[in-house]
């Protein structure tokens, strides 16, 4: 009986350190590749806190940008693949969203920052794949709808 309690108490304390000694809560950076616009020492933690803004912004899972794995007796996605066309898109969002925010709403020179807004994916996408006028100005819409029946009648 002590020769097993024994044995157990070590095969805990052998998994224990096992498992903390690699241990990355998600601030270090990662080991990602084909990162093309963002940094390379971008942590697990910043990554997923960007990709989860794409996917409430586009209400898109992963798999929108990102391919399966081309052996198919893996599972999952090969995220460094651009095998996508949306990948590619998604980049040049990217550097839009970046121009825009830096040029246009720069909160940093700001003497009012709370009142300044960044712009984002769900600026524009409101929670869809493609953004529509209608979605991004509802207000507009119904002017230009309104205006499009004045000129039906005539």
């Amino acid at each position: 009986m002590k020769w097993k309690l024994f044995t157990l108490i070590i095969a805990t304390i052998l998994v224990t350190v096992g498992a903390t000694s690699n241990y990355n809560d998600g601030k270090e950076p990662g080991n990602f590749k084909n990162l093309k616009i963002l940094p390379k020492d971008i942590s697990r933690n910043d990554l997923d806190s960007i990709m989860e803004g794409f996917t409430v912004g586009l209400g898109v899972r992963c798999g929108f940008c990102h391919a399966r794995k081309k052996d198919t007796t893996l599972k999952g996605l090969d995220f460094a693949s651009d095998e996508k066309e949306e990948k590619g898109t998604a980049r040049e969002m990217m550097q839009m969203v970046h121009t825009l925010n830096t040029t246009n709403f720069n909160w940093m020179k700001s003497t009012q920052p709370d009142t300044i807004h960044t712009i984002i994916c769900y600026t524009c996408h409101r929670g869809m794949k493609m953004p529509t006028s209608a979605n991004l100005m509802p207000d507009i819409k119904k002017i230009e709808d309104e205006r499009q029946k004045q000129r039906d009648k005539k």
